[in-house]
Order: structure tokens, then C-alpha cells, then sequence
């Protein structure tokens, strides 16, 4: 039950009235706004607005709920801050995302291939312990995702990027049938 100091007594009172007055929705965001707070979180740093904006982010899971091992392993992810020199190349991409540009990343694959690719970057995403850039690759003409710890080097190459959806680049999303 909340209490309420009245403006007028300076009293506390307490009740559902006072409850009504203070009910705040409960936040409903999509997949993609959620990875868009959450990358904009990941490269603060450790200061205290990162850490209360994180302490934020954990709260848009509904309490109570029953997390499986992926969705807790993936909230940790999402609150915990990147290292130095992820966290700077998070936010060429982050801006890259904002303005639309290209960039050129130099990416290790799983085998230890390295190549340099032109992406339009369209959105991060997480799962489980990792971070992923979600982008249109030039090279592979096609939707690719890209982890974060194997991006080593990226920078924005100044050249317009098609706005996307990003909607339509995550992945679990409902997509429409064609009729």
C-alpha cells in the first residue's frame, strides 16, 4: 500500500485511493527498443546513471516471472557494462544505427577467418552471453549477425546505409505470409 502525503494536511494517507494516484502502467517496448536502450546502456561505462539506467532495464522483465537459463543468462548480458574496447566500438555502431552510415568492420569469424566487410548496420541484439551487430553485409549480399567480441576493428565509413526496419532483422519475429 503507498502512502501519500496530502498537500494540503501534510498528513500520510494510505488506501487504494492513494494507491490509484501513483499506478504506473507497466512499460510494454519491443524486441527492438529494448536491444536499442540496451545497447545505448552498454557503453556507459560503470558510473552511477549506468548503473541505476541497468538497475532500470532489469525491471522491464515482469516480476515473479519464470526465467529459463537463456533469458536470465541473457539479462545478465544486457545489464552488464562491455569492456573498453568493446564498449568503444559499440558506439561507432550505435551511431552508425542512428545516422545510417556504413561501416567497415575487420571480423574474426568461428574458424579464425578474418575478413573486411561493408555493413549496414540495422540493429544489436543479445543472446545469452553475447552482443550482435544485425546488418545488411555487402560482401555476402544477404542479413548477417556479427558478435561483438569478434568485431576487431570497425569504423564508419561516411557512406548513406539504406534505412531498414529493424524489425524485420530480429530474429523470433511473427513475419506475414505472402498471399
Amino acid at each position: 500500500m503507498a502512502n501519500v502525503a496530502t498537500p494540503s494536511s501534510g498528513r500520510t494517507s494510505t488506501g487504494p485511493a492513494a494507491d490509484a494516484l501513483f499506478e504506473v502502467p507497466e512499460p510494454t517496448l519491443t524486441a527492438a527498443e529494448i536491444a536499442s536502450l540496451a545497447l545505448s546502456l552498454a557503453h556507459l561505462g560503470a558510473g552511477p546513471q549506468a548503473a541505476t539506467a541497468r538497475r532500470a532495464l532489469r525491471h522491464l522483465m515482469p516480476p515473479g516471472a519464470d526465467h529459463d537459463e537463456v533469458v536470465a543468462t541473457t539479462l545478465a548480458t544486457l545489464t552488464d557494462p562491455l569492456s573498453a574496447t568493446v564498449a568503444d566500438r559499440a558506439r561507432v555502431i550505435a551511431a552508425a544505427i542512428t545516422d545510417h552510415r556504413v561501416v567497415r568492420l575487420c571480423y574474426g569469424d568461428a574458424g579464425a577467418h578474418v575478413t573486411i566487410r561493408e555493413v549496414e548496420p540495422v540493429t544489436c541484439l543479445v543472446h545469452r552471453d553475447h552482443w550482435y551487430l544485425v546488418g545488411w553485409c555487402r560482401l555476402r549480399h544477404g542479413v548477417r549477425a556479427f558478435r561483438f567480441d569478434r568485431i576487431l576493428a570497425v569504423e564508419s565509413t561516411g557512406m548513406p546505409a539504406r534505412p531498414r526496419r529493424a524489425d524485420r532483422y530480429l530474429p523470433f519475429q511473427k513475419r506475414r505470409r505472402s498471399v
